[in-house]
């Protein structure tokens, strides 16, 4: 049975209202109807230029014609089985392919779920059934899921906690180091060693989780000596390392992964967004000694590694590796940062700051003045508005909400991502008047 679309995306705005419960949020009252590359259409014909990605989903772009063609191929096969029960070779194809490019410095293993949420919970099972301990320390401004666990994980009240109750027990949380918040890495690490002292022994903890770069936090990067810092406390106490690469990994930051820019190998890597390219599918790679501590049945769920979102990942590595998008996320970036340079130093245009972001995981921060860090949120909500206007998709992040995100498909091409930086533009300027 086909649906057609209402003609109106009011009309759908007011049945999505009285059918949806209001807890899930939604950016945009713009209702898609088709999506092609880094392009979109909505219900009444209108284009727009993605650059939201469905928050860093789409690094392959929407619909790439060979993960298309990969999950068509798997669809005449069959769609479930659940793994558990008979297993199948795309799932072990995957996790063979994870195992060879994660960055864990040794024999690695995988297993895979279906949402980030999921990846980050069984990465906690992991650590806590090869340490034997219930501490779990993550950093504030984080984002880590919605799911019960996962939120208590996530380093921000408002909206994730609100109305939901006290975080599990056994979580606890440390500064981030940003200079825009005043938090030094040296700040980041009295506060754990404080931790230690006040609240929790590194005895009792089983992982610390950290992302490479904070995606909802704002978008900054975990800085090397953080990353070094943790490695070594990690490795005196007997602690898990958990790099979250769910928004960071996959050519995104250009690199394959987040936390090679580090230098430094995690214990536990947990997946999803742009692993599968819009298909749901999540995982978790580590050391595979780490790996192995769950008894089997402890893991995995009815959808968990869909055959689908399996063949479509599959497909997602071969186009990173023949399209060279690795290389391509860095050479975006530099770019899109070289326009927000000259953009920043117009004086007609909203002032922004903080340009920043390794490969193309960009964004900036609106400000009250030029010259100031004063966050201006209202104003990134004009420059969105008007973007989104003249046909430009664009997210909002960080603790203050004023930090402007660019997630673009690595397969953009040259001339759309120039479409869409002069639409970008545009907005900032058009929100100064």
């Amino acid at each position: 049975m086909s649906f057609t679309p209402s003609s109106s995306n009011a009309d759908l705005q007011a049945r999505r209202v009285a059918a949806v419960a209001r807890g899930v949020g939604t950016a945009w009252p713009v209702f898609a109807v088709r999506a092609e590359g880094s392009e979109l259409w909505d219900a009444e014909g209108r284009r727009y230029i993605d650059f939201a990605g469905g928050i860093a989903v789409l690094n392959t772009g929407h619909r790439h014609p060979k993960v298309i063609a990969a999950v068509k191929a798997q669809l005449d096969a069959f769609t479930h089985t659940a793994f558990q029960i008979i297993p199948y070779e795309p799932y072990i194809r995957l996790c063979e392919k994870l195992n060879a490019i994660a960055p864990v410095g040794g024999p690695a293993k995988s297993l895979l779920f279906s949402t980030g949420a999921e990846a980050v919970e069984n990465a906690v099972k992991i650590a806590r059934a090869h340490t034997g301990r219930p501490g779990l320390i993550a950093f504030s401004g984080a984002f880590h899921g919605r799911t019960y666990l996962a939120t208590g994980l996530t380093g921000k009240v408002a909206p994730y906690r609100t109305k939901f109750g006290i975080a599990p027990p056994g979580i606890y949380h440390v500064p981030f180091p940003a200079p825009s918040l005043g938090v030094t890495v040296e700040d980041s690490l009295k506060a754990l060693e404080t931790l230690f002292r006040a609240d929790i022994a590194p005895t009792d903890v089983a992982a610390i989780l950290l992302e490479p770069v904070q995606g909802e936090g704002g978008f900054l990067p975990a800085p090397k000596e953080l990353w070094e810092a943790l490695r070594a406390i990690c490795d005196k106490h007997g602690i898990v390392l958990i790099a979250d690469e769910v928004q960071t990994g996959f050519a995104r930051t250009g690199k394959m992964f987040g936390v090679e820019h580090s230098g430094v190998t995690p214990d536990l890597m947990t997946l999803a967004k742009s692993l599968a390219g819009g298909f749901p599918l999540s995982g978790v790679v580590g050391k595979a000694a780490i790996m192995d501590a769950a008894d089997p049945g402890g893991l995995g769920g009815t959808y968990a590694g869909n055959p689908l979102a399996c063949a479509a990942a599959l497909a997602v590595l071969e186009v990173i590796e023949e399209e060279k998008l690795v290389e391509r996320g860095a050479a975006l970036g530099a770019r899109m940062k070289r326009k927000l340079e000259e953009i920043s130093l117009r004086n007609d245009s909203a002032p922004i700051a903080g340009i920043r972001g390794p490969g193309a995981m960009v964004a900036f921060d609106v400000v009250k003045a030029r010259g100031s860090d004063e966050p201006d949120a209202e104003a990134a909500r004009r420059v969105t508005q008007a973007a989104m206007a003249d046909g430009l998709i664009l997210l909002t992040c960080g603790v203050h909400g004023n930090t402007v995100r660019l997630l673009n498909p690595l397969t953009i091409s040259d001339e759309i991502l120039e479409e869409g930086l002069a639409k970008l533009e545009k907005a900032l300027i058009q929100a100064a008047s």
